[in-house]
């Protein structure tokens, strides 16, 4: 079922929704929102990722931002509430969405002994 999302769900800086809606701005009319997606890893555990994408799903949440709608699924969602997205530019060259107050959820490779060491 498709529901609306709230900024204590996720949030964005204003940093990161100008530049979301400036890229927004750019894109083909069919597109409906910016998805915000989780890929599962290895050592790292999961990371995300958005895209611009032309379908919302019924098991979608959107939180509408400005000129955009910010649309996560539901399965991403559970790791993403009370995160926060932020744009960051260094100035170099190097910017990038980031996102805040990530939850722990483990990761790590090797093995980890009784005593706690892990190699």
């Amino acid at each position: 079922m498709l529901a609306a999302l709230t900024e204590q769900d996720l949030s964005l800086t204003m940093p990161a929704q100008d530049k979301i809606g400036e890229l927004f701005s750019q894109v083909d009319d069919a597109i409906q929102g910016v998805r915000v997606f989780a890929n599962p890893g290895g050592c790292s555990g999961i990371s995300f990722g958005m895209t611009f994408t032309d379908s919302v799903n019924d098991n979608d949440g959107v939180l509408a931002v400005g000129g955009f709608k910010l649309i996560v699924d539901e399965g991403t969602l559970q790791y993403l509430r009370g995160v926060e997205i932020d744009f960051v530019d260094r100035g170099d060259g190097n910017a990038s969405f980031v996102f805040n107050n990530l939850p722990s959820m483990g990761g790590g490779c090797g093995t980890c002994g009784s005593a706690g060491s892990c190699s």
